[in-house]
Protein backbone atom coordinates (compact mmCIF):
# COMPACT_ATOMS: atom_id res chain seq x y z
CA UNK A 1 0.00 0.00 0.00
CA UNK A 2 1.27 3.48 -0.84
CA UNK A 3 0.62 6.85 0.73
CA UNK A 4 -0.11 9.98 -1.27
CA UNK A 5 -0.44 13.58 -0.15
CA UNK A 6 -3.23 15.28 -2.06
CA UNK A 7 -4.29 18.91 -2.17
CA UNK A 8 -7.97 19.39 -2.99
CA UNK A 9 -10.32 22.36 -2.73
CA UNK A 10 -12.08 22.70 0.60
CA UNK A 11 -15.48 22.38 -1.08
CA UNK A 12 -14.51 19.01 -2.58
CA UNK A 13 -13.08 17.85 0.75
CA UNK A 14 -16.35 18.78 2.44
CA UNK A 15 -18.35 16.88 -0.18
CA UNK A 16 -16.21 13.75 0.04
CA UNK A 17 -16.30 13.90 3.86
CA UNK A 18 -20.11 14.07 3.78
CA UNK A 19 -20.35 11.24 1.24
CA UNK A 20 -18.03 9.06 3.32
CA UNK A 21 -20.13 9.67 6.41
CA UNK A 22 -23.35 8.94 4.51
CA UNK A 23 -21.91 5.70 3.07
CA UNK A 24 -20.31 4.78 6.40
CA UNK A 25 -16.84 4.37 4.86
CA UNK A 26 -13.58 6.27 5.13
CA UNK A 27 -12.66 9.24 2.97
CA UNK A 28 -9.76 7.13 1.75
CA UNK A 29 -12.19 4.45 0.55
CA UNK A 30 -14.33 7.00 -1.33
CA UNK A 31 -11.29 8.53 -3.05
CA UNK A 32 -9.72 5.14 -3.83
CA UNK A 33 -12.96 3.86 -5.36
CA UNK A 34 -13.47 7.05 -7.39
CA UNK A 35 -9.91 6.87 -8.70
CA UNK A 36 -10.30 3.19 -9.62
CA UNK A 37 -13.55 3.92 -11.49
CA UNK A 38 -11.95 6.80 -13.42
CA UNK A 39 -8.89 4.71 -14.30
CA UNK A 40 -11.15 1.91 -15.51
CA UNK A 41 -13.09 4.31 -17.75
CA UNK A 42 -9.91 5.77 -19.24
CA UNK A 43 -8.42 2.34 -19.84
CA UNK A 44 -11.66 1.22 -21.51
CA UNK A 45 -11.52 4.16 -23.92
CA UNK A 46 -7.91 3.30 -24.79
CA UNK A 47 -8.84 -0.35 -25.31
CA UNK A 48 -11.78 0.50 -27.56
CA UNK A 49 -9.67 2.95 -29.56
CA UNK A 50 -7.09 0.23 -30.19
CA UNK A 51 -9.79 -2.28 -31.17
CA UNK A 52 -11.36 0.26 -33.53
CA UNK A 53 -8.04 0.73 -35.31
CA UNK A 54 -7.99 -2.99 -36.08
CA UNK A 55 -11.53 -2.93 -37.45
CA UNK A 56 -12.43 -3.48 -41.08
CA UNK A 57 -15.50 -2.02 -42.76
CA UNK A 58 -15.44 -4.86 -45.28
CA UNK A 59 -15.47 -7.52 -42.55
CA UNK A 60 -18.22 -5.63 -40.70
CA UNK A 61 -20.42 -5.50 -43.77
CA UNK A 62 -19.77 -9.19 -44.50
CA UNK A 63 -20.81 -10.10 -40.93
CA UNK A 64 -23.89 -7.88 -41.10
CA UNK A 65 -24.81 -9.52 -44.39
CA UNK A 66 -25.20 -12.81 -42.50
CA UNK A 67 -27.83 -11.37 -40.16
CA UNK A 68 -31.29 -12.68 -40.96
CA UNK A 69 -33.73 -10.04 -42.17
CA UNK A 70 -36.41 -10.33 -39.50
CA UNK A 71 -38.91 -7.98 -37.94
CA UNK A 72 -37.80 -6.91 -34.43
CA UNK A 73 -39.66 -8.24 -31.42
CA UNK A 74 -42.27 -5.80 -30.08
CA UNK A 75 -40.08 -4.90 -27.09
CA UNK A 76 -37.26 -3.91 -29.46
CA UNK A 77 -39.34 -1.74 -31.76
CA UNK A 78 -39.30 2.03 -31.81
Amino acid sequence: MSTISLRIPESLHKSVREMAKKENVSINQIITTALAEKMSALMTVEYLDERAKRGSRKKFERAMGKVKDAKPESRDGL
